[in-house]
């Protein structure tokens, strides 16, 4: 057919999973991205596809240069005339590589990321639904131009925002302050919502890997297990603090000590919301925390605000530079009106 040329790969997951057992239990990667596509009625009379398999693993074995492996594929599929790429892989790390993905990808070009929920041997498997989606949504003219879109369950999702927020469930996916920002509905592509992106990072040369811990205080934390981090040479941190970015004051102690030699990244733990500037000042409060040399989160939440601290250390950012990208990257707003496409 003529139309829309997309792209997809697949890395694995839940969505390529099948079973020896009669029962369907016990599933494990298996099904290429061929045998995804072609398994959904109607997908190529959407688009004309180029499939290829880059990986047959489950979502919590993803590494960073899986990922960026992925994103040199997806740039390649682009140079080479698609119109947009769709990547598959298991639901579990979604939220944080298709973050990393976004921070990267510099083409006007949809890149859209899916999985699946459950695997196809499962009654009401959603896997041909959601591919069906992501190429439809890869394939819309108004999805250019705003960076990685996340496609599940019939939502459209910013990678920055959006969160796995379920264990499991057809609705395990959602961005909890502002909501997805477009919808698949009777085979049309609707956005109601824009993120406002700042520039792509440059990739570097050579993407070394770099060691950013992530913590989540506690009651009764006592910086104890933060000071540990920092004696084992890690190279940056990212603590989910109380509410608004609160930890306590003994806490609050490690991070200033910690602060004099690595970056920490203070965000919410809560999972909505933002780290507020100045609305409190006891010892362990936000400000308190900035003024002890803490870098707040905004609206990122602390794994999408590991994988940014992972990426400026490994860019090789000054302190100076990871402030100021945490200030753009950390207060990205929403804007746009409701718009739709085939």
């Amino acid at each position: 057919m003529s139309g829309p040329r997309i792209a997809a790969a697949s890395f694995g997951g839940t969505i390529t999973m099948t079973s020896a057992a009669a029962d369907g239990v016990g599933v494990n990667p298996a099904l290429s991205a061929e045998q995804l596509m072609g398994a959904v009625p109607g997908l190529a009379d959407v688009a004309e596809l180029h499939t290829e398999t880059l990986d047959t693993v489950p979502g919590a074995s993803l590494t960073f240069e899986s990922v960026l492996r992925g994103l040199a594929w997806a740039r390649s599929q682009v140079a080479r005339g698609a119109d947009g790429v769709v990547l598959i892989q298991g639901t579990d790390t979604i939220e944080e590589t298709a973050y990393l993905l976004d921070i990267y990808w510099d083409s006007a070009a949809p890149l859209v990321v899916t999985g699946a929920m459950r695997s196809p041997e499962l009654p009401g498997a959603d896997g041909p639904a959601n591919l069906m989606a992501a190429v439809r949504v890869a394939s819309a003219n108004r999805s250019r131009d705003r960076g990685v879109l996340v496609v599940l369950n019939d939502e459209v999702h910013a990678a920055c925002r959006v969160r796995k927020a379920r264990a499991s469930g057809l609705g395990a996916f959602a961005t909890a302050d502002f909501g997805p920002i477009g919808y698949v509905d009777e085979r049309q592509v609707c956005f109601g919502n824009r993120v406002d992106r700042p520039l792509p990072l440059g990739l570097p040369g050579h993407h070394a890997p770099s060691r950013v811990a992530l913590l989540e205080t506690y009651l009764g934390d006592d910086g104890e297990v933060l000071d540990a981090i920092v004696e084992c040479g890690f190279d940056g941190v990212v603590l989910a603090g109380f509410g608004v970015g609160h930890v306590s004051a003994s806490c609050a102690r490690a991070v200033q000590r910690a602060t004099s030699t690595i970056p920490v990244v203070v965000t919410s733990r809560t999972g909505a919301g933002r780290t507020h500037d100045n609305s409190y000042a006891f010892p362990g409060s936000e400000s308190d925390l900035a003024n002890k040399g803490a870098i707040l989160g905004g609206w990122l939440d602390a794994r999408k605000a590991r994988i940014l601290l992972s990426c400026l250390i490994a860019g090789q950012h000054s302190e100076p530079s990871i402030r100021s990208e945490f200030a753009v990257r950390g207060h990205q707003v929403w804007s746009g009106r409701l718009s739709a496409t085939v």
